[in-house]
Formats: C-alpha cells, sequence, structure tokens
C-alpha cells in the first residue's frame, strides 16, 4: 500500500491560507499553558525566538545549546540581510513578489503554501526586530536601507552591515534572556540532544548529555521542537562552524521522523577558495558584495595561466580583456542571479581553464567600478568589515589601489569560489510545521519546507525568525490544546530508560573500537566522497560509485575509529565522533535523494539533465514532489522513499529565466 503524507495545509486561495488558520485555530488557555512543558533544541535565530515566544506566551519552555552561549550560535555568521516586501525602495515589491521569487529561485520546488506565508509575515519580523533595538543600515533621512540580494530585482534585504545574523541574534537573545529571567525558560548551555524519546507515539522529551561532566540526563514534556540547522557539514569542508552537526536530525530521522529532500544542499558562490589540505573550514563572504562587487575571468587563456602562475595579478588586466561572465549570459540580473546560478557558472569557467589562483579554482569579484564611481568611503561603509575580514585571511585589501592603466584605477579584487554553505532539504514537517511523529516539531534550516531547491540569498535569516516568532507559537497550541488534557509523563518510565540505555550502548560501542583512525581523518574522507561524488556536477555513475565509498567509509568508521580518553567527563573527540556516525547517514541519504531525482532542479545539478547552455533542466512530469525518507530500522537497509506531491495554484510552473 503506497503511504501517504497529510500536508494539513488550509483551504482556500494561497493568499488567505494562513489568515484562515490562524482564525479557526484551536487554542490554549491561559491557564493551562502554565501547565504545559515545550523543548526547544538550539538556541540559534529560530531557536532563540521561538524559546522566547512560547515563554512569553506562558508555556514552560527548556532550552538547549551545544554554546556556552546562544550567542554563539551560528546564525551569528550570517553577514548580508534579510528579506522583507516592505517596498521601502517603492521599486515594485510586495509580499506577492517575495513569494514568486522565492519559489522561482527554488527552481519550483517548494510547498507554494508555506512559502507564501513566509513571504507574508516577513513585514512583522522586520517590526519585530526594529522593537528589539536591532541597528538596521538607514538611509540619510532615517528609513530603513534596503539592497539587492541575487534572484531580485527590488531592493528587499535589511541589513546591518556586514553583521546582520549576529545583531539579529542579540535581539532574539534579548527577548530570551528577558522570559529566563522571568523564569519561563531554563536554559541548558553545553548540553547536546543525544536521543529524542517516544511515548505511545508521541515525542515527550529527550535524552541530553551534558558535555562538560559527560552525564546524560532525562527530560519530559508535552512538545518537543528541533531548531538544529543543517547538515553541510557532511561535506567536512563548508562556510558551517565546525560544531554544526545534524546529530539531533538524525535521530528523530531514526525514530520516525521523514527525511525530505536531502539532495538540496546549496553552493553558495562567493566563499574565500581552498587554500590547502590542513583547513578545518572555509569562510564565507556575503552575497551582498555582489552588489558593488563585479565577477570576472581574463577572456584570454594566457591570461590565466599567467594568473595561476603568479606572473600576474588581477589589477594587471585591462577591463577589456575581462569577462564579467555573469552579466554576459545574464543580461538582466547579471551578478545577482541566485546562487546555484552563480556557483555553476563559476565552475564552468574555471572547468574551461579560466580560473585565476593556483590551483585554477577562483574567480575575481572586483569592487573597481563601484569604488571609482561610489568612492572608497562609500563602499568601506556598506561592506568595510567583510573587507577586513578578508583582508584578515589573505592578507590582500580589496580597497587598495593596485594599478592604474590608460587613466583607469584598478584596486586589488577579492578571489572566490563555490563551496558547501546551506541546506534545503530536512526533516519533513507539514504545515503546522510538524514532522510525522506527533509532537515532534522542526523549524529554521533543520526542515525543508520553505525553499525548494535553492535558497535565495537573506533568506534563511527570514526563515528562522519566521518560524520561531510568528508561525510555531500559532501552530504548536493546535497540537497542545489536546496535550492540555493530559498528565505528565515521567522520566522513569519505560521508554526515557530504554533511550538512555541505547545511548549509553552506542557511547561504549564508540569508544570502544580503539582502531588506528582519528575522527578528522575519517570525516575529510567523508568529505572527499561527498564533494568528488555529490557535489556541484552530479551522475549517475558518480553517484553510485560515491554510495560505494560511502558504504566502504563507515565499514572503517566501525572497524577502525579511534577515540582518545574516557567516556566521563569533557571529550570533544567523542562527540565528534557521535556527529561523524550521524554525517556518514546524512551522507548517504543525500547522495541516494540525488540518485534517485533524475533531472536537475537549483542546487541538485545532474550532468545528465541540463539545457544546450548548461542549465538545469527539470523533469516535472516525473518529478515534480517532495522526495520524503523513510528509516527502515538500521543505518545499513535502503530507506522507503515515500512522495509529497506538490500542487501549485497562485504560481505557473515554467523554467527559470535570469536573462531577460
Amino acid at each position: 500500500m503506497t503511504k501517504t503524507l497529510n500536508s494539513r495545509i488550509p483551504e482556500g486561495p494561497v493568499a488567505e491560507k494562513w489568515t484562515n488558520y490562524k482564525a479557526h485555530q484551536r487554542l490554549v488557555n491561559p491557564k493551562n499553558k502554565l501547565k504545559l512543558d515545550v523543548i526547544v533544541v538550539g538556541t540559534g535565530l529560530a531557536g532563540a525566538s521561538a524559546a522566547a515566544s512560547l515563554g512569553e506566551m506562558g508555556f514552560n519552555v527548556y532550552n538547549f545549546c551545544i554554546q556556552d552561549s546562544p550567542r554563539r550560535a551560528h546564525s551569528i555568521a550570517a553577514q548580508g540581510g534579510i528579506n522583507a516586501a516592505k517596498n521601502y525602495q517603492n521599486d515594485g515589491d510586495s509580499v506577492y513578489r517575495l513569494f514568486y521569487d522565492t519559489v522561482k529561485g527554488g527552481d519550483y520546488r517548494a510547498r507554494e503554501a508555506n512559502v507564501y506565508r513566509l513571504a507574508e509575515v516577513s513585514n512583522d519580523i522586520i517590526d519585530q526586530c526594529v522593537a528589539q533595538g536591532v541597528p538596521f543600515a538607514r538611509e540619510y533621512g532615517g528609513m530603513l536601507a534596503n539592497r539587492s540580494f541575487g534572484g531580485a530585482q527590488v531592493s528587499r534585504t535589511f541589513y546591518a552591515k556586514g553583521q546582520t545574523g549576529q545583531q539579529l541574534l542579540l535581539g532574539a537573545y534579548s527577548s530570551l534572556s528577558a522570559q529566563v529571567e522571568t523564569g519561563k525558560v531554563k536554559l541548558y548551555t553545553r548540553y547536546e540532544m543525544e536521543d529524542v524519546v517516544i511515548v505511545d507515539g508521541h515525542a515527550r522529551g529527550i535524552i541530553a548529555k551534558n558535555l562538560v561532566t559527560g552525564e546524560l540526563e532525562r527530560f519530559t514534556a508535552n512538545a518537543v521542537v528541533i531548531a538544529t540547522g543543517g547538515y553541510g557539514n557532511a561535506y567536512f569542508l563548508s562556510t558551517n562552524a565546525m560544531g554544526c552537526n545534524c546529530t539531533a536530525a538524525i535521530q528523530c530521522y531514526r525514530k520516525g521522523a521523514y527525511m525530505a529532500n536531502p539532495s538540496y544542499v546549496q553552493i553558495h558562490p562567493t566563499c574565500i577558495p581552498v587554500h590547502g589540505d590542513k583547513q578545518s573550514k572555509l569562510t564565507l563572504m556575503s552575497e551582498s558584495l555582489r552588489n558593488d562587487g563585479r565577477i570576472w575571468v581574463p577572456k584570454k587563456e594566457e591570461d590565466a595561466k599567467a594568473l595561476q602562475a603568479g606572473t600576474k595579478k588581477g589589477s594587471d588586466i585591462p577591463e577589456e580583456d575581462r569577462d564579467y561572465y555573469l552579466e554576459r549570459r545574464y543580461p538582466a540580473f547579471g551578478n545577482l542571479v541566485p546562487r546555484d546560478v552563480a556557483s555553476r557558472a563559476a565552475k564552468e569557467r574555471c572547468d574551461h581553464g579560466f580560473g585565476v589562483n593556483n590551483t585554477g579554482l577562483a574567480v575575481f569579484l572586483d569592487f573597481s567600478e563601484s569604488i571609482n564611481r561610489l568612492g572608497i568611503d562609500t563602499i568601506l561603509q556598506r561592506y568595510g568589515n567583510l573587507f577586513d575580514m578578508y583582508e584578515e585571511i589573505t592578507d590582500v585589501n580589496p580597497g587598495e589601489l593596485a594599478n592604474e592603466i590608460n587613466g583607469v584605477k584598478y584596486y586589488n579584487p577579492m578571489m572566490i569560489f563555490p563551496a558547501i554553505h546551506y541546506t534545503m532539504g530536512g526533516i519533513w514537517v507539514d504545515y503546522e510545521l510538524m514532522t510525522t511523529v506527533p509532537g515532534l516539531f522542526s523549524i529554521g534550516e533543520c526542515n525543508f519546507s520553505d525553499h525548494g531547491a535553492n535558497r535565495l540569498g537573506a533568506s534563511a535569516l527570514m526563515q528562522g525568525l519566521a518560524d520561531g516568532y510568528f508561525v510555531l507559537p500559532y501552530t504548536i497550541q493546535n497540537y497542545l490544546a489536546d496535550q492540555a488534557l493530559w498528565g505528565k509523563v515521567s522520566t522513569d518510565r519505560p521508554e526515557f530508560v530504554e533511550a538512555e540505555k541505547a545511548v549509553m550502548a552506542e557511547t561504549d560501542r564508540l569508544m570502544g573500537i580503539q582502531g588506528k583512525r582519528s575522527v578528522d581523518s575519517l570525516h575529510k574522507e567523508l568529505g572527499h566522497i561527498m564533494w568528488e561524488y555529490v557535489g556541484m556536477g552530479r551522475t549517475k555513475e558518480g553517484l553510485e560509485e560515491g554510495l560505494k565509498q560511502l558504504k566502504a567509509l563507515r565499514e572503517e568508521f566501525n572497524t577502525n575509529l579511534f577515540i582518545p580518553g574516557k567516556k566521563e567527563g569533557l571529550n570533544v573527540e567523542l562527540d565528534k565522533a557521535i556527529h561523524l556516525r550521524d554525517f556518514i547517514l546524512m551522507g548517504e541519504l543525500v547522495a541516494r535523494d540525488a540518485l534517485h531525482r533524475e533531472e536537475s532542479c537549483g542546487g541538485h545539478f545532474r550532468e545528465e539533465h541540463q539545457t544546450e547552455e548548461g542549465e538545469a533542466k527539470r523533469d516535472d512530469e516525473n518529478f515534480f514532489y517532495v522526495g520524503c525518507w523513510e528509516y527502515q530500522g538500521d543505518d545499513t537497509k535502503t530507506p522507503e522513499l515515500i512522495k509529497e506531491p506538490l500542487e501549485y495554484e497562485a504560481i505557473k510552473v515554467q523554467t527559470r529565466n535570469y536573462k531577460n
């Protein structure tokens, strides 16, 4: 019998669904809220805003983070901005246009109703953050400033220099701290969720590890919310912080939550290139730089060879010998095409021998034209801290005058190349953000719901805060309205005991392997397999080979892993080993989903399925659905594919066009 999914999308026109939902949802009365507990795992923008909002509503919230402070959540690294349809620039923006751009940017593989709701609440986010004191950039007259991001022809991105994620996180943290002070939120720092506990088919708690003492603790609640981010570190080298992991999400998957569209992994086009084999992560340069920076490679192959050999610098090549390939190929959007399009275009130029560094895997991001037009002070006012970051890492100042040719001043360009960044796939959730496990919710990057096959820049912060502030606080009540009638579940129940025993047994197994390979060496090998066979360009043969090598890597992990130290107390290598165990399973899900999806769309590019011009070629007749994977009880067993058909009523599904 074919399994089906109930996405719980409300009836009515897409523009009215959210309003109708809120008008008819069930509520929890104030006195009952005082009796209900909610666990929120994660303190990034989604987790912190959700915990703060639920606490302010009256629920008892237990909030967990692996860092020593919520201020260290990876949301802090988001630089460029947050989208909203305020239309302050009077340039034609609207809720519908933000909705349309997001669906189109995701290559028509997102759930339409969720995306419209995201666009609809985007304006409320800006009002909320301004009220919190987030220092958004402002125009001379005091109005909030906007800039453009990829995939849009309007200026709708609000920003705070190149520190937008940090400032938004501090706003959410201030709201969270207020609820901690009142006692409605209890914060657990340096704790990691090791398992979710299912009681009578419902998520009723978690097993968490105190990362300092190494002890396991049981926590019970009426609902569990997962807000732990994406799985980009399965590729080892990514723009994610080293601590980012998918263990919480994978444990939910093992307990019955479906994993949706795992092959949709975003390659960000403006990352500082790899410079050796000793790196542990990559550094992202904000997409906002593409507002004033122009991307190019040399027109002449001999110039490219000279750049690769180090006998020429970018500033030595005059304007007429530069190929601004994004402006050439996509005249309507130019340097502001979506990330997947820009990334593939950079790879295409480098594959043809026009890369500009010693590896041949880099292109230039150049600010000479903007500096000459606007002045260096204006450019530094917009991007100064990003320029500083680039110089700190590469010892090159992109705002420094480097050459003058025929009266034209040329400044040092940045070098950039695509890298793993964000994951659009994640835990499957319905319209209420609940997974296939009743009482288990997933928000922010951790779920799959809003971005389709490619996320537009400045939409991650939008989704995280939308879910936490304005969606989950409504939808979770529809579930908790029933829980108000239930008694508390004791952590002495057999389900909690068994879950804790299973975590302890797995820890003992990993510690007992006592092989010869370090966690990092195995993780690097995983990253190589993922980038080589499941990266920017995928083929049937490559994906099959990748799955074969991933199977061998799991065997190597299970027989030759070495973890120093003891399981008691602080043991970072043990924690990393647990993460790696789950990255291997996640990597297989990404590869398996990519293998089954015989089309190209967004960040998923099957080289067998492309147009004559090298663009993604979708197959809407056979793959117009969300691909969900169900765990079969063992990591080595092939998961079952369940499909959620996509239904579009407001937008015509067509081939993406960023050329005119």
